[in-house]
């Protein structure tokens, strides 16, 4: 046995331990997505607001994670990215407790913005792996690490809905804390720090700009349908956004030690990738939008199935087990075809649950089959993206590339979001003295959720067909500081 195989068979227990505590970390933040799901019809009450301001308690995640995401990974580039990651999750944590404590809606909002604030994890996670990680482990392990932004969010909500139905809705918050204490003393006991790091000074203008540009941007999004889309006020963030974003590209473009180096982002692999991706975010974010309410209306509706909360999560859970078990098969696929073609089988794979899902619902294992095989593409397209990004940016921005990447996604579900709940106002019937969501409304958001896994294809398609290797570090930041 050579040196570097018998390095690597001894390093493999050790490395075994780190991909399982990292993607137990990346499930964890995940599920901040769904923690509050079975919560929100009772959330104003819950909270003594009123329905327009508790959803604040949603919002405030969203926009929490979409600054923190970029900024993490540029610090975690900079001074070590376990640093970041143990910061991250004492956020988690942090938050956690404070939304145990709560009663009412500021208390709520401040936490779940902490919550958001551990976003980063995911794409820090990844660059863990690939410093620390033989080359063999690589692929499967951010497959995996990559797929855990959405096994979060599957398991969670069954766990979610159970815990909310049989205890104290506080529960969910002080399991959330206990989860995160867990695995905050596991990344200490068990993740190494990486050596790799670019050192610098950070770009506290460009983080500032980005920030301000993203919260404008995803407000008049996640805001746009209460406050209406031609008002004042979504028209007036839009238009920060656009201008901010303006002056925040040519002052990265300016300065040496950027955020984000958007040459590095412009590259066409990077490009097209952080595209995709968006879209995928888009695709991805349709079905939990539309499964769980077909689920829920009453069946005298015709096309309700009269079920309850923890019904929706047992029927959408097992795809987030179908993206665990795809991940180590999109690695396998990447390894052998490129992952150029692992993400134009995903997209295929979404593109033809969502068209199943167009005819099939009207029982509840046509819905179970439908969530399934969207899992088992997004499992695909999501194990493959990592690679996509790392095989084009130098190692010493792998934390900046993949956070990046990691928004895009979260931006495409966010416009998903706000597209859907329009068509979803729109298309409605009555039913007594209610207005609901027809079943024409949920057929147009499934097509649209197939259309955008063929873009995604079609962008996919403009990929090159083999990842370059990665440039290789500095000799100072490979050294580390």
């Amino acid at each position: 046995m050579s040196e570097p195989s018998r390095a690597a068979g001894e390093a493999s227990p050790r490395a075994n331990l780190v991909v399982a505590v990292l993607a137990l970390a990346g499930i964890t933040v995940s599920l901040m997505q769904t923690l509050v799901i079975p919560l929100i019809p009772a959330l104003p009450g819950l909270l003594h607001a009123s329905a327009a301001d508790a959803t604040w308690a949603i919002t405030a995640t969203l926009l929490a994670g979409a600054v923190a995401t970029p900024t993490m990974g540029r610090l975690g580039d900079m001074y070590g990215k376990r640093r970041m990651l143990l910061i991250s999750l004492g956020a988690l944590v942090a938050g956690s407790a404070i939304g145990a404590l709560s009663d009412s809606l500021v208390p709520m909002v401040a936490g779940r913005t902490l919550q958001g604030l551990a976003a980063g994890v995911i794409p820090l996670g990844i660059s863990i792996m690939r410093d620390e990680l033989p080359a063999e482990r690589l692929g499967s392990a951010t497959a995996l690490m990559s797929a855990s932004l959405g096994v979060g969010g599957a398991l969670g909500l069954p766990a979610a809905a159970l815990l909310a139905e049989n205890a104290d809705w506080h529960a969910l918050f002080w399991t959330a804390a206990g989860l995160g204490v867990v695995v905050t003393a596991l990344v200490v006991a068990l993740v190494p720090e990486s050596p790799v790091r670019t050192g610098g000074r950070f770009d506290v203008p460009g983080a500032a700009g980005l920030s301000i540009a993203l919260v404008c941007l995803l407000l008049a999004i996640s805001k746009g349908a209460d406050w209406g889309w031609g008002s004042a006020a979504t028209l007036g963030l839009v238009a920060v956004a656009v201008v901010v974003l303006l002056l925040w590209g040519r002052w990265e473009l300016r300065t040496a030690q950027p955020l984000v180096d958007l040459r590095t982002t412009a590259r066409r692999q990077v490009l097209l990738t952080n595209i995709a991706s968006a879209v995928f975010g888009f695709a991805m974010f349709a079905m939990s939008l539309v499964l769980p309410q077909l689920l829920q209306l009453p069946a005298a509706t015709g096309y309700g199935l009269g079920k309850s909360m923890l019904a929706v999560g047992l029927v959408m859970a097992p795809s987030g087990l179908v993206m665990m078990a795809l991940a180590p098969v999109s690695a396998r696929i990447s390894a052998t075809r490129g992952p150029k073609t692992t993400l134009m089988l995903g997209a295929v794979v979404v593109a033809a649950g969502y068209a199943l899902g167009i005819v099939l619902m009207s029982a509840t294992w046509h819905l179970v089959l439908i969530s399934s095989v969207i899992g088992a593409g997004i499992g695909l397209a999501y194990g493959a993206m990592p690679a996509l990004v790392m095989g084009a940016v130098p190692v010493s921005e792998t934390a900046a590339a993949n956070s990046l990447n990691t928004l895009m996604r979260s931006i495409g579900t966010s416009v998903s979001s706000a597209t859907a709940g329009l068509i979803l106002a729109r298309l409605t019937i009555s039913f007594g003295p209610a207005t609901l969501p027809s079943q024409n409304g949920f057929r147009l958001v499934l097509s649209m959720g197939s259309a955008a896994a063929l873009i995604a294809l079609a962008v996919a398609a403009f990929l090159p067909g083999r990842s370059p290797a990665p440039a290789a570090p500095a000799p100072a930041a490979a050294a580390g500081r």
